[in-house]
Order: C-alpha cells, then sequence, then structure tokens
C-alpha cells in the first residue's frame, strides 16, 4: 500500500527526532571510559541495534532515489536535476561515504525494493481472487449462453532474496550482512533456479545471526559453489578479469596505488606480505637461528608495519625490473630522474663543446629530464641505477671520481612539480654517476648532424632537461611519454638530428602535428613556435611553446 504524504511526513518527522535525540547525547570519549565493562558493551550492542534500524531506513530511501533517478528519466531525474552523473555520485556526495559503501546501499535497497513491489503485487492478486469469490452469481440468466468465467489472476511468486528484506525490516540483519548474502549467492542463471536459492537463504539465514558480515559472504559463496559446481571456473574467470592495478599522482606528488586481483595471485601477494611482517603480527616462532635474528631484526625496524611493506614492494618490483628488463619493461630501465641549477662557476673543466657558452646540466643514474635555464643544471636518480652514456667519455664528475663534487641546489623529479632536498640529490649522487649535457644560450647542445635520423640517449637526456616534457600547449605528459620530433623532418627537408632541431611531443600531439599538418620552427632566439593549419586557423597564428620544466620557470 502506497504511504500518504502525512505518512511520509510522519516518517521524515520521527528521523528528526532521532537525529536530535543522537546529537543532544553529548558525551566525550572521557565520560564513556568511565563506565563500567558491561555498560561499555550495553552501550556497544545498543548502537548496533540503531544503526541497523537507520541502515534499513536508509536503504529504503536510497531505493526510491535511485528509481527518482533512472537513466530513461534523463536531464528529470532526480540526480540529474541536482547536478550528480548518477545516484551512487548523489548517495556518496550526501552521506560522505566511499563510492563502494553508496553503491552497496543502493543494491540492498534495490532489493528491498523488489521484495516490497512482489509482496504488494501478491496481496493485490490475493484480494482480486477474494472479491472474485465472494461476487454473488447473477439471478437471471440467459439459458442458451454459457456461465460465465472470471479470470483468474496469475499467482505472483515473490523473488528468491524476499527474505532477506523482511529480516532487514525486523531489524536484527544489517545492510552489510544483506549485501554478503546477496552477493555470495549470486543471480539467477540455468542452472541455479530461485526455489534452489530460496532454500540456501533460508538455512543461510538461520546462520546469519552468529557470522558476521565477511564470514557471511564466504559462506553464501561456498554454498553457492556447491549448488553450482559448473559455475566454478566462470566465477573463477570472472574475479581475474576484474583484475586491476592503478596508480594516481597526488597534488604533493605522493603516488596512491589500487589493486584488485584474483583469489589465486591475491593469495601469494597476502602470502609474500605475511612472510615480511610476521614477526610483526604475531607471526610463527622461528626455531632457526638465522630465521629468529631476521625476526628480531624486523621487530626492532623503527619503520611501521605500513611502512616496512612499502619498502619491501618497491624492493620486489626493482629487482623484478632487474631480472629481466626485456621482458617487464621493453628493455627500458625504468628510473626516477631529478633536475637542478648548478652555478655556473662550479661546472667541472672539459664538458662544454668548443664555441659555446657553457649551461650544463647533470644527470645521475638515468637518462636527465627537466629543464635547465641559463646558468646548469643536475639530474639525478635512484640509486643503484647506471648514468647512460653521452657518446664518448667525458671528464665529469661522475666520470672522475677525481673531480671536485659539484654544488647542488634543491632540484625537482621530472615530469612532475615536486620538489626534492639536496641531502636526496646527494644521496642519490653518492651510489650513481653524472651525466653533463651542455646547452649554450639558445638551447643547442649534443649535435649529431646527419649521422644518425634517431636521437640518442643523452640528446634525449638533454631535450627532457630543456623541454620538461611534451611541449604541446597544454599537455602535462612527462618526458617518458614523449617522442623526440625533428622541426626539420630528416627524409623530406633533409633535417638533422640536432639538439635545436628537436623537441619532445606525446605520442598523441605527434600524430596530431603530422596527420593535421601543423608546423613548428625555430627563431634565431631559440624560441619554438607551433603553427596550426589553414584550416584550423585561416590566418596562422603562430604560437609559442614555452618548456613545462619546475626548474626553467622558476629560474626565469
Amino acid at each position: 500500500m502506497r504511504k500518504s504524504p502525512g505518512q511520509g511526513g510522519g516518517v521524515l518527522a520521527g528521523l528528526r527526532s532521532l537525529a536530535d535525540v543522537i546529537a543532544g547525547l553529548g558525551g566525550s570519549s572521557t565520560i564513556v571510559d568511565a563506565l563500567t565493562d558491561e555498560a561499555v558493551l550495553e552501550g556497544q550492542v545498543l548502537i548496533a541495534g540503531a544503526r541497523r534500524a537507520l541502515d534499513t531506513q536508509a536503504a529504503w530511501f536510497a531505493a526510491t532515489l535511485a528509481r527518482r533517478s533512472r537513466p530513461e528519466l534523463g536531464g528529470k531525474g532526480l540526480a540529474a536535476r541536482k547536478g550528480y552523473r548518477s545516484p551512487e555520485d548523489l548517495l556518496q556526495d550526501v552521506s560522505g561515504s566511499s563510492k563502494g559503501d553508496a553503491a552497496k546501499l543502493l543494491a540492498v535497497g534495490r532489493l528491498l525494493a523488489e521484495a516490497d513491489a512482489a509482496e504488494k503485487a501478491a496481496r493485490e492478486a490475493a484480494e482480486a481472487e477474494k472479491l472474485l469469490d465472494e461476487t454473488p452469481p447473477l439471478d437471471v440468466a440467459a439459458p442458451d449462453l454459457p456461465p460465465i468465467e472470471h479470470p483468474v489472476p496469475p499467482a505472483v511468486v515473490p523473488p528468491w532474496h524476499t527474505p532477506i528484506g523482511r529480516a532487514l525490516a525486523q531489524g536484527w540483519l544489517s545492510v552489510e550482512k544483506a549485501e554478503s548474502l546477496r552477493k555470495g549467492l549470486g543471480d539467477l542463471d540455468r542452472a541455479i533456479t530461485p526455489e534452489k536459492l530460496a532454500t540456501a537463504l533460508t538455512r543461510l539465514l538461520t546462520e546469519a545471526r552468529t557470522l558476521n558480515a565477511d564470514q557471511l559472504f564466504k559462506r553464501a559463496r561456498r554454498v553457492r559453489d556447491v549448488l553450482d559446481e559448473a559455475g566454478i571456473a566462470a566465477r573463477e574467470k570472472a574475479a581475474y578479469d576484474d583484475r586491476s592495478l592503478r596508480f594516481y599522482r597526488l597534488h604533493t606528488g605522493q603516488v596512491r596505488m589500487v589493486g584488485l586481483f584474483a583469489p589465486e595471485d591475491g593469495e601469494y601477494l597476502m602470502q609474500t606480505y605475511d612472510a615480511i611482517t610476521s614477526p610483526r603480527r604475531g607471526g610463527v616462532r622461528f626455531v632457526d637461528k638465522e630465521q629468529a635474528a631476521w625476526a628480531k631484526r624486523v621487530q626492532d625496524d623503527p619503520r611501521t608495519t605500513e611502512q616496512l611493506t612499502a619498502d619491501a614492494f618497491l624492493a620486489l618490483t626493482k629487482l623484478g625490473v632487474k631480472a629481466d628488463p626485456k621482458r617487464i619493461a621493453g628493455g627500458r630501465s625504468p628510473a626516477v630522474r631529478m633536475v637542478t641549477i648548478r652555478p655556473r662557476n662550479t661546472a667541472p673543466s672539459g664538458t662544454a663543446p668548443s664555441g659555446t657558452a657553457p649551461t650544463e646540466a647533470l644527470s645521475t643514474g638515468m637518462a636527465p629530464t627537466g629543464t635547465a635555464p641559463t646558468g646548469s643544471a643536475t639530474i639525478a636518480t635512484e640509486p643503484g641505477k647506471q648514468a647512460p652514456i653521452a657518446g664518448e667519455p667525458t671528464d665529469d664528475a661522475g666520470a672522475n671520481p677525481e673531480t671536485e663534487t659539484p654544488t647542488l641546489q634543491p632540484g625537482v623529479i621530472e615530469g612532475t612539480a615536486v620538489t626534492v632536498s639536496t641531502e636526496t640529490l646527494e644521496r642519490n649522487l653518492c651510489d650513481s654517476g653524472i651525466l653533463d649535457v651542455t646547452f649554450d644560450d639558445h638551447g643547442s647542445g649534443i649535435d649529431l648532424g646527419r649521422e644518425q635520423r634517431t636521437f640518442s640517449p643523452a640528446q634525449r637526456a638533454a631535450l627532457a632537461i630543456r623541454d620538461g616534457g611534451c611541449m604541446w600547449p597544454g599537455c602535462d605528459r612527462p618526458p617518458s611519454w614523449t617522442e623526440t620530433h625533428h622541426i626539420r623532418h630528416w627524409k623530406d627537408d633533409t633535417g638533422e638530428t640536432n639538439l635545436d632541431d628537436g623537441i619532445l611531443l606525446c605520442r598523441a600531439d605527434h600524430l596530431r602535428l603530422h596527420n593535421e599538418h601543423w608546423r613548428i620552427t625555430r627563431d634565431d632566439r631559440g624560441r619554438y613556435w607551433l603553427t596550426p593549419p589553414p584550416g584550423l586557423d585561416p590566418r596562422q597564428r603562430p604560437l609559442l611553446l614555452t618548456s613545462t620544466s619546475p626548474i626553467l620557470r622558476d629560474g626565469d
């Protein structure tokens, strides 16, 4: 039966009153800490019960929110009118929860709505049938006409998950347990009928009171596997297909990793995690003296368990890449590149080609990145990496240990605006070589002329220092994502493989330049200009290309 506006208003009034009561409880951790053990446990039980009741209300409201935001309503849907792409986004913003929690609440809400609709249809069908049975026969009937047969409404079978809704409404089943039952038992298919799932659900509900949500999901999934052995392989493949690993660079320069692995692969990772951290987490006792000594070192390590895990994961990644760089990284050696300005008077002797004003960049450990203004720059990379060979060996600080160590200033990590301290640069320099890249005031440097078509690793390093990444206006791709473009085409324009004829562009912008016939030129001041094709700009007004390097920007 549809609730009247008065009934709906009563629900809202009750919720407001409840919110006021909760807000008016006050208290603090000190007050709660003064309670007896029995009182603390009783309070937790009361809170859990109240939360279950509130979550059930939240699921009902979420179901209505989703129904009023369904896609076919378009811009007239509730979420769309409020400026949200989906009901999940709206619910997440209103509740301040995670996207996963919002999706869970909506899923349970839809389950409740389906069960309510089926029960309502069943009641209406029963009432209609009863009304037909109670209808008196006609007093007068034509003798030649057949008796009137009233149509019997089809029987309405409630969904198999209807008992979940009843348990939620009764207040003893939580939304988390309801979602565990729903996801664990899965969906209907040819092998699994509603009757089978309903029978399994009845048995699981008797166990649900003594299991938490995680345990209940595992139990429900096991029941599903027993019912549908043929579907185990398909579910296994689906779990494997869902695998993912994503990296996000935060505005602080920190990198967040979020992953999902199939059970088999995930268990291997968990076993590795347990092996690394078990002395901190109550693992097995080690009788072997060497293992016991290792466990003692882990226990005494000043790092937190989370820090230990992060460092171990990074170390394992480095070891894997070093062991088989061709298979894992296509032959490339991943590196962290750092760039810093160095005063001109501290440059090692013998690094500048004749006829150039010494504007230098130094690279340690890997190919350099970043951009250097007039003066000089040092590029450092993570420890344990070898500096790339820059043509012929040079007499620089990385190649000659007797050369005086250059004075360093704080720098940046290539492709980012993240500042690194001089201490970090020096720490990397201890284990890595230094590559000097020398520029003149116009950005010219290591040149190969027509000797080869492709730019050398040393030239790539110099371009990375100068350009800082893709030079296309508005593009933020770092040097590692770029290709080197000949301003004067090697084949058609007999261009040379020199720094002043090269510029870094990401793959998308490089293709765009060639396919749409944009043109890049260099003026006598060393500046680069991008000219659009006539079809995009009949006046072909050139756009100035600027480096994205924080080092260059700060040095201007």
